[in-house]
């Protein structure tokens, strides 16, 4: 009797199951059903409901050969034998009933998530979410465990507009050890900062803030806070404070040590008194290069589509001021270039006496909608600083919506071609500043299980026409280790042979082009060039420097060296030999510079910028010592610029690195339509094997357009022979001596 009391409960489990079910598909069909997706593609069929139709006829078939098990005449027949096949049948029908709310096809990913009462709901949108879907979220939908479609709303705080205004009136008086500014602020809003005016320059003060309201009594605010304006341009000239309302406050600019300054005006600026919401975040340095001069850090973000509004560098250098500016790789005539968004400074300074004063972040407002972050450090002679650890300040995003019932919700992103959605809102109209963040946590999102599994880059074909490579002279196999998106640099080899716009350059799989950008980088590559130091015989008072470079043509933009003479001053110049249409050599100018250098100065290296790429393998370096000893140089290095080829290949594909061609025109690929994708998803570095030259160079190739070449001087040396000829014979004959 207890096995048919328990058969008999999961019977009627199982018939509350089909009521459930029977219910649920009632008001699936009920007028309010909203379609799955908000676009021209809403009214097609899903794939859900034949799923649960289906789930629906096994689960009532289920139902009926449980009832026929438990029925008098088989119970004990029947249920022995057909228990294994039984079990598996109620397996099967509960596995198509999980799966009875398909979810719609077009979206790639979902977010499963529980709300625990019907309740207006504000969630925070994970970076997850932001980095999976498109940057203005307008593929987001949600929708509730029935089907129906949810109406949100997206919510971006941002930070309420800083009010910044002239004082109404201020004084200025000096005193033997100091500067003093009286302010009237004519505000009655509680006041946090206050920032000078000042013509001058080279200078570091500190400054003492006091408030009152009757001009009598003073009540310190801060003491010890640097104003100053370096020569490297880095500069702080305001003070901020508690937040407080004041109609008078005074500054006190230390003299002590440096001679007073002149003040010319100051701004006050009223405090926000509700800051908008943020949280800080790591990020990888993905890649750090030294250019002279300069720090270069590709940070990854870790998702793409953020909204920023610092970044903070951790360093151990004890006192330090360096500008920084921030740039993102952007899209531009076919080829990607970094844009810079922002600049800002950061500094460790220290006045005897006072306590370090420090600022470490930088602001950046705006949406960075890919992966990668470029950050640029100056640091001019100043050695790099040692960074351990980048965070950035991240805007938070909300989704908000009101949940009329308990239960499973599942938010979808992922979709490339939906519209953005609209809503009537009516019911979410009110003061959202309100609403308290729901403590529900979204999960990562996972794929659809109605969806297939999109590849890398899709719809990109990963290749293009058919091309007779006959006139290209030289080509590389790429190397690609794994299957998506590739990166590939080009390498000195390339950039010599190649055309000055890479116009000529080509990646091949079979007879068959590649599709790809080109991306052009501020990274600067550097070589180690073999160098002879000679005088010139001529001239002894004259120091030259042969440089050999690796390749002719090489794009060089730079050039560096030291020096061990600790005082000097001489006029470099930088220069090669050349030869004209007529086979003459002259002298080609590359570039020039004054150096000067003392024993204050900590740095010895000398940076030449040249004015434009050699087209010898040999540079010449020179300087004048007149009456001096001569300069004694070393560490001599060259730059060029890193160029990349962003494609996309698997990994069984054989792809060829085609250039050297001066007589073709650029390629055209509709991949520059969508090179936005390849900035938004991990890039794996394809490397490239040693040159092989395919034919060698023909004596047209070297004709300088508008210039000539061998045939034609050889036709007009041809024509003024015959010329001649004909001349001469039509000259008249001297008549014969008599």
């Amino acid at each position: 009797m207890r096995q048919s009391n328990e058969n008999w409960s999961t019977g009627d489990f199982l018939n509350r199951r089909i009521a459930n079910h029977s219910h649920g598909m009632a008001k699936d069909s009920s007028p309010r059903r909203q379609p799955w997706v908000a676009d021209t593609e809403a009214n097609k069929p899903r794939q859900g409901r034949k799923t649960r139709w289906l789930g629906m006829f096994f689960r009532c078939s289920a139902a009926w050969m449980f009832c026929l098990t438990n029925s008098h005449g088989l119970r004990r027949g029947l249920l022995s034998g057909a228990a294994p096949q039984l079990l598996f049948f109620l397996t099967l029908a509960f596995s198509l009933s999980v799966s009875a709310a398909g979810l719609p096809a077009e979206w790639q990913h979902e977010q499963p998530f529980t709300v625990p009462a019907p309740v207006l709901i504000k969630l925070n949108l994970p970076v997850e979410t932001l980095d999976a879907a498109r940057p203005a979220l307008e593929d987001l939908r949600l929708f509730d465990d029935a089907g129906n479609e949810v109406p949100y709303l997206v919510e971006r705080p941002v930070p309420v507009v800083k009010v910044v205004q002239n004082v109404k009136s201020f004084h200025v008086s000096l005193t033997p050890s100091n500067t003093v500014i009286v302010l009237e602020t004519g505000l009655t809003q509680p006041l946090d900062d206050v920032t000078l005016e000042t013509p001058a320059d080279g200078f570091l003060k500190p400054v003492r803030v006091e408030g009152s309201t009757d001009l009598k009594r003073w009540q310190i605010l801060e003491q010890g806070q640097p104003i100053f304006r370096l020569p490297n341009g880095v500069n702080r000239l305001h003070v901020s404070f508690p937040a407080d309302t004041w109609p008078w406050l005074r500054l006190t600019v230390d003299d002590q040590r440096t001679p007073p300054i002149p003040i010319t005006g100051a701004r006050i600026r009223v405090a926000v008194t509700e800051p908008a919401p943020t949280e800080w975040m790591p990020v990888t340095i993905a890649e750090r290069n030294e250019n002279p001069g300069e720090t270069r850090l590709a940070l990854n973000l870790g998702a793409a589509n953020l909204s920023l509004a610092a970044v903070q560098i951790e360093t151990a250098e004890p006192l330090f001021t360096r500008q920084v500016t921030f740039a993102v790789p952007q899209i531009s005539e076919d080829s990607i270039r970094e844009q810079t968004i922002g600049q800002g400074a950061i500094y460790r300074v220290a006045i005897e006496g006072q306590p370090v004063t420090e600022s470490l972040s930088a602001p950046l407002e705006g949406l960075v909608r890919s992966r990668e972050l470029l950050l640029f450090i100056r640091n001019q002679d100043s050695p790099p600083l040692p960074i351990t650890a980048v965070r950035v300040e991240r805007r938070l995003v909300y989704l908000v919506f009101l949940a009329r019932q308990a239960g499973a919700y599942h938010l979808l992103i992922g979709n490339g071609q939906c519209a953005a959605p609209r809503y009537d809102l009516a019911a979410l109209d009110m003061n959202l500043k309100s609403v308290a963040v729901a403590p529900i946590k979204l999960p990562p999102p996972v794929n659809n299980p109605d969806y297939r599994p999109p590849e890398v880059l899709p719809g990109i074909e990963a290749t293009g026409a058919a091309l007779d490579v006959t006139a290209w002279k030289f080509r590389k196999p790429v190397k690609i280790t794994r299957d998506g998106a590739q990166q590939l640099e080009l390498d000195p080899d390339v950039l010599a042979h190649a055309q000055p716009g890479f116009q000529d350059l080509r990646l091949l799989h079979g007879s068959n082009q590649v599709p790809y950008v080109l991306e052009r980088t501020s990274i600067s590559r550097s070589l180690a060039p073999a160098v002879t130091a000679t005088n010139d015989a001529k001239d002894p008072k004259l120091s030259r420097w042969i440089i050999k470079l690796p390749q002719s043509r090489l794009p060089v933009t730079r050039l560096s060296c030291a020096t061990r003479t600790v005082l000097f001053q001489r006029e470099i110049t930088l220069y090669e030999e050349a030869t004209d249409e007529r086979g003459e050599k002259y002298r080609h100018n590359l570039g020039g510079a004054s150096w000067v250098q003392k024993p204050d100065r900590k740095s010895r290296e000398f940076f030449l910028t040249l004015d434009g790429p050699p087209q010898s393998d040999t540079l010449f370096l020179e300087t004048h010592n007149g009456d001096n000893p001569s300069v004694e140089l070393e560490k001599f290095q060259i730059f060029y610029p890193a160029t990349r080829v962003l494609f996309k290949a698997k990994s069984d594909d054989v792809v060829f690195l085609y250039y050297g061609n001066p007589r073709v025109t650029p390629p055209r690929y509709d991949l520059s339509l969508v090179a936005g994708q390849l900035l938004a998803v991990d890039r794996i570095i394809a490397t490239s094997a040693a040159e092989q030259q395919l034919r060698k160079s023909s004596w047209r190739e070297h004709e300088i357009p508008g210039k000539g070449g061998v045939v034609f001087w050889g036709i007009l040396a041809l024509v003024v022979v015959v010329l001649l000829v004909i001349i001469s014979r039509l000259l008249p004959k001297s008549p014969p001596p008599a």
